[in-house]
């Protein structure tokens, strides 16, 4: 005779506190409820996998093969739970197959999760599902568990709630498929509703700007108005996320450096979506005394001279790092030791006192000692030799390094019109134990070549048509090798055209 004890998940929790079975032969076991009884695991089974390992499934359940277990007790508990959370089966079940002795032997019985084996939407376009399909990244094959299910209804509502359609309702059903084993086909209901616009922004507090001065730090968060019509006034929570700190960055460029947003509210009526921000300015603040430490090769009035901020002008951080750093519009502090080669210059501005609205600033400056190039390594010229983008290069080995010839180099290189501008890069790799850097640069190949048509009409001799064929990079010296022909050599930036 065999007895068996069987428990969904949430029965097998009890079986930790209340687990009895007779063995075969009616052997009597002498354990109850409030006697638990040590056995032995002789050995376990797995009954209902379809495609999982029975030996990785006993293997996620933390038993082994001799360890001792009590009946009643909180080893089978565990075990249960251990296979629960990796959340590949809708169902445990747990029996004990036999008893010898003080040996017992348990079977594991499963229902597995279903697999996904297609999906399809329903309620939008078909272009917006391929879209969809793309952002969700459903696979095929893979187990249907509740967090893909939820995942997949998150990212639906996100993909529309950015693009306004706040109020997107998503239906997620399974659906047997009669031609794979153990498989589900998820049919996506999609509800997109109207889209919701903002109608109103408007702020609180504000004391110092005109709300049209706050509302165009806005980027991306814009109020629909009639008048608007090509202003979408869409909501997007990450975008006006961003843009909160953008009006907090012009706050603070104009000097009100502890201006905050105290509070936010987004209320949803009749028209769409008001916002309103309430907004604390707080002091305005002044530079006031700017002194120099560390400085050696250049004196702190040349500095402060490059600089160019003056005591009374109002705070702005940014305007104090353009300046320390880069500055678009003119000379900065930064330059003016790495053009003369103190790649490892380094400066820090710290606030050495705040006294009423006046704020003093030392630069600590650390110079370091000049770097010169030892290496220059060009990659992705697969077409140009490296002698003709070698000649553009403002920076050779020996050279102290110089950021302004770098940069300059880089837009020589984009005047050959054989690489993609955007992707020229520079990486200069220092060394600062010997003194030294090398200057990676990095090219894409863009086409160069070109071709024309014209044509007229001659008189007698009637209609003249002329194909004009220009390459930009052609290479007379790769010409005498018929490998090279692919269709024409290149890669000497020498320039041919032909007329036919």
């Amino acid at each position: 005779m065999r007895t068996t004890l069987r428990s969904t998940f949430f029965g097998l929790l009890l079986l930790a506190t209340a687990l009895v079975a007779a063995p075969a032969h009616a052997q009597q076991v002498a354990a109850t409820a409030d006697e638990p009884r040590k056995y032995t695991l002789g050995g376990i089974t797995v009954s209902g996998a379809r495609s999982l390992d029975p030996n990785t499934l006993i293997g996620l359940s933390g038993l082994r093969i001799g360890d001792p277990i009590n009946i009643p007790g909180e080893e089978i508990g565990k075990a249960i739970r251990r296979i629960w959370t990796q959340g590949l089966v809708a169902d445990v079940s747990v029996s004990i197959a036999r008893t010898e002795g003080d040996k017992i032997f348990l079977d594991f019985n499963l229902r597995e999760r279903p697999r996904l084996s297609k999906f399809t939407f329903s309620g939008i376009s078909k272009g917006q599902g391929e879209d969809l399909e793309k952002k969700i990244k459903l696979i095929r094959g893979k187990v249907v568990t509740d967090a893909l299910l939820s995942n997949t209804r998150t990212q639906v509502r996100k993909f529309y709630t950015n693009k306004g359609f706040l109020d997107t309702k998503v239906v997620i059903r399974q659906v047997a498929d009669s031609a794979l084993s153990n498989s589900v086909a998820l049919k996506i209901d999609v509800d997109k509703g109207s889209k919701v616009r903002i109608h109103e922004i408007a702020f609180e507090g504000n004391k110092v700007f005109k709300d049209s001065k706050l509302k165009k730090q806005f980027k991306k968060t814009k109020e629909r108005k009639p008048y608007k019509f090509l202003t979408p006034g869409k909501y997007q929570a990450s975008e006006y996320e961003d843009d909160k700190k953008k009006l907090v960055d012009f706050y603070n460029n104009e000097g009100y450096r502890d201006a905050s947003i105290i509070s936010d509210t987004l209320i949803r009526d009749d028209k769409g979506l008001a916002l309103r921000i309430k907004v604390d300015a707080g002091p305005k603040y002044y530079f006031r005394n700017i002194t120099w430490t560390g400085n050696y090769l250049y004196d702190s009035k040349t500095l402060s001279s490059v600089l160019g901020i003056k005591s009374g002008t109002p705070y702005s951080k940014e305007t104090l790092d353009k300046r320390l750093s880069y500055n678009p519009t003119g000379q900065d502090v930064t330059s003016l030791y790495m053009n003369d080669g103190y790649l490892f210059f380094q400066i820090d501005p710290v606030e050495t006192k705040v006294q009423g609205d006046s704020i003093d600033i030392e630069m600590r400056i650390s110079e370091g000692v000049q770097a010169r190039v030892k290496e220059i390594n060009i990659t992705g010229n697969t077409k140009t030799s490296d002698h003709v983008l070698r000649r553009t290069l403002r920076t050779l080995p020996g050279d102290k390094f110089n950021r302004e010839l770098l940069i300059r180099s880089q837009r020589e290189i984009a005047t050959l019109g054989y690489f993609d501008p955007e992707k020229i890069g520079i990486n200069p790799v220092p060394n600062q134990a010997d003194g030294t850097v090398d200057i990676n640069y990095t090219v894409v190949e863009k086409p160069s070549d070109q071709i024309t048509l014209s044509g007229g009409w001659g008189g007698y001799a009637g209609f003249i048509g002329t194909v004009g064929l220009v390459f930009n990079n052609f290479s007379l010296r790769k010409a005498s090798d018929f490998h090279n022909w692919t269709p024409v050599p290149a890669g000497d930036g020498q320039r041919i055209a032909l007329n036919v």
